[in-house]
């Protein structure tokens, strides 16, 4: 539907008050203001969405930082995430699979090496590591960067504070942990841990010192509302980076029944999320081909600054070749960033 001149009048107000709040003041915006934005008509998706690349610059810069994640541990994961294909609660999902052996992990991370990525993320299908598991990841991590001079990442699960602070004192770069949706909507998509349980683990990777990767999956079944929610809650966390997961519904998950985001909504949400975050690594993740489709690009100037090349962890990326002619034929050096929120 198509806004009258009262409402064009009134989305204009609201854009130009955000961009005072975030290029003039350069404060945070509040969560009615939040609101209003996430309401604008589809007609205002364009203008939000350079709003977002102006804050992502003035904050930001130009520069993108490019990850290779690589799943160690695979399947039979007993935490019932209604979106993974890893359960082990639910049918036609991926069987268990052992860690994968130093070999294997040195080679991906030289093929990440060669994207002229900065970051490796070892992700696990666990709930959390237990005392081999994490003894096995610090080891890997100085043979990681002795080979590749790649920053190494991790995504574990749930951590103790003891745990935290042992990889952090191991040389982990950044720790992984989504918060995935709002507090209030989370029981619907997990019910054998709680999100409680991941704010926490989030505060302790803030404390030992690691730089916090915290991120969302749209497209669950969440309201506009439950988004602004979280866009407060990871406020509240202050992240070094957040990747952005658009939901590619998996056979034999739960949420086999949703559709993925239509284009033009993920890119007010990456627009929406860059206003809310303004300093931080806003990573296209996992669901952005069969998302945005041939409109990625679009999404590098609506406030994405980093991605993810190649695969995923259960499903396909598109070649790291494409995604680095995108960068090139949009003038975007790719480097390493720190957040600045």
């Amino acid at each position: 539907m198509r806004a009258g001149a009262n409402g064009a009048t009134e989305a204009r107000r609201l854009l130009r008050a955000a961009e005072v709040a975030l290029l003039d003041e350069r404060r945070l915006l509040g969560a009615a203001e939040l609101q209003a934005l996430a309401a604008l008509d589809d007609e205002q998706v364009p203008a939000l969405t350079a709003l977002a690349h102006a804050v992502r610059l003035e904050w930001c810069g130009p520069t993108v930082e490019v990850e290779g994640i690589l799943s160690v541990k695979t399947g039979g994961c007993p935490e019932d995430c209604h979106f993974c294909s890893q359960s082990a609660q639910f049918s036609e999902t991926l069987p268990a699979a052992p860690f994968l052996d130093v070999d294997e992990v040195l080679s991906a991370a030289r093929e990440t090496a060669r994207t002229g990525a900065s970051e490796f993320c070892m992700v696990l299908a666990i709930r959390g590591p237990d005392e081999r598991t994490l003894q096995r990841l610090i080891s890997l991590v100085p043979l990681i960067e002795g080979e590749t001079g790649l920053n190494v990442a991790v995504s574990a699960g749930i951590l103790t504070d003891d745990q935290a602070r042992r990889l952090a004192d191991g040389g982990v770069h950044r720790y992984n942990h989504n918060l995935e949706t709002a507090r209030s909507f989370f029981p619907n998509i997990a019910t054998t841990h709680t999100w409680d349980e991941r704010y926490e683990t989030c505060l302790r990777v803030r404390r030992c010192g690691m730089e916090l990767c915290c991120g969302a999956l749209l497209g669950m079944g969440e309201t506009l509302e439950h988004r602004v929610e979280l866009l407060g809650q990871l406020q509240s966390l202050d992240p070094t980076e957040v990747p952005l997961n658009f939901l590619n519904p998996r056979p034999g998950t739960p949420l086999q029944i949703r559709r993925p985001l239509r284009p033009l909504e993920a890119l007010r949400w990456i627009a929406l999320f860059r206003l809310a975050l303004p300093g931080v690594i806003l990573r296209y993740a996992g669901g952005r081909e069969i998302t945005l489709r041939e409109f990625q690009a679009m999404g590098m100037t609506a406030g994405i600054n980093a991605l993810i090349v190649g695969n995923y962890l259960t499903t396909l990326g598109r070649d790291p070749d494409e995604d680095l002619r995108m960068l090139d034929d949009l003038g975007m050096p790719i480097g390493a960033l720190s957040g600045v929120i």
